[in-house]
């Protein structure tokens, strides 16, 4: 590292658990983040502010009015444009040593496959069964660990899945078929700050498994009601019948 970087990360390499060791695994990361909304917005932010190297921003949307109320990486200056390209100029300006990539486009098949693949993490901040389902595949096919995170109305969730632990459960575990009547932003409503939490704890856990530190949330779903404000950490196995994990069957 640089002297700017020394001083840019200052407060993060004073702390024991992170060092200049783990900021220098943060620099030299690679992370994919799929979905530029309400989720994917805090935590691309926050990686970049921490020091990740590298983020590839997947989305096919553009910006939109509406968006403005959750999407904190987006101003109002850059409404109709590609949701990727406007996150992108936030970054580069909060943070020069960040490189960011773009795919302008819906990430999936061979695509989904060569991303996953080039990351050394994947942020999962979409907001639908079937390409929850396509993330998850690649990664486990990939060997690529997955932070999920989920937001609607005022109830939340993140879950770390890591194909790198034979024991880890995957998207699957949680949900093995897709619930009818799936429930989105757009019909259902959702608090802004509330996808600002369940995205920066996206993002916190991201940072502990680059890292290196801490004890990350494999293993576990963490949801929030947040009109109670309340947390439950809950437990999560593998499926015995998950088709991630034939050999567990």
């Amino acid at each position: 590292m640089n002297d700017e970087q020394l001083l840019r990360y200052s407060r993060q390499i004073m702390l024991p658990q992170i060092d200049v060791a783990g900021q220098e695994r943060l620099l030299a990361a690679s992370v994919l983040v799929v979905g530029m909304g309400g989720l994917g917005s805090p935590v691309a932010l926050y990686l970049a502010a921490s020091g990740v190297g590298r983020l590839v921003l997947a989305d096919h949307d553009r910006v939109e009015i509406s968006n403005l109320q959750r999407q904190i990486v987006h101003d109002h200056d850059q409404v109709g444009e590609a949701k990727v390209a406007s996150a992108a100029a936030r970054i580069r300006a909060l943070n020069p040593d960040t490189r960011v990539d773009t795919l302008d486009l819906r990430l999936e098949g061979e695509a989904l496959d060569r991303a996953v693949a080039s990351a050394d993490l994947v942020i999962d901040g979409t907001d639908n069964f079937a390409t929850r389902y396509a993330i998850n595949d690649a990664c486990f096919a990939a060997g690529v660990p997955l932070v999920s995170g989920a937001a609607i109305r005022l109830e939340g969730q993140v879950a770390v899945f890591d194909p790198r632990k034979p024991e880890s459960p995957c998207y699957r575990c949680l949900y093995p078929a897709a619930h009818e009547g799936e429930l989105n932003c757009a019909e259902n409503g959702v608090a802004a700050p509330l996808v600002g939490i369940i995205g920066t704890v996206q993002a916190m856990e991201a940072m502990k498994l680059l890292a290196g530190i801490g004890e990350p949330l494999r293993g576990y779903v963490l949801y929030l009601d947040a009109a109670a404000m309340e947390w439950h950490k809950l437990k999560l196995k593998r499926r015995r019948d998950c088709t991630i994990h034939p050999a567990s069957n």
